[in-house]
């Protein structure tokens, strides 16, 4: 319920802030049977690395939310970026995540 909460929180601030953009469309090819990874996909961010400031402000947030955030906004654009084991296993990752694919997916 927390969560429930704390995503809904997060996406009312934030989607004030949102600017569309044009989908980018994507190259990558599906996985392989049982992988995590899409062939020609950029790999999703590591743990311990700080990703590129968002054009809204998150640095409140803890660093897997923020990890996830950027991998899910990448995704949404066309750019699918997603640590499938960490989405599964870490909360604020998995939070961040789909927080960030909601926020920058194309409206319609």
């Amino acid at each position: 319920m927390k969560q429930l909460f704390f995503s809904f929180v997060i996406l009312t601030a934030v989607a004030g802030c949102v600017t569309t953009e044009s989908a980018k469309t994507s190259t990558t090819t599906p996985p392989p049977s049982g992988s995590d990874v899409f062939i020609g996909a950029p790999a999703p961010t590591p743990p311990a690395v700080e990703p590129p400031r968002p054009k809204y402000n998150l640095s409140g947030f803890p660093l897997p939310y923020r990890q996830g955030y950027d991998d899910g906004c990448n995704s949404a654009q066309g750019t699918t970026r997603k640590d499938v084991s960490r989405f599964t296993r870490d909360a604020d990752y998995r939070v961040g995540w789909q927080d960030g694919y909601a926020l920058c997916a194309p409206k319609k």
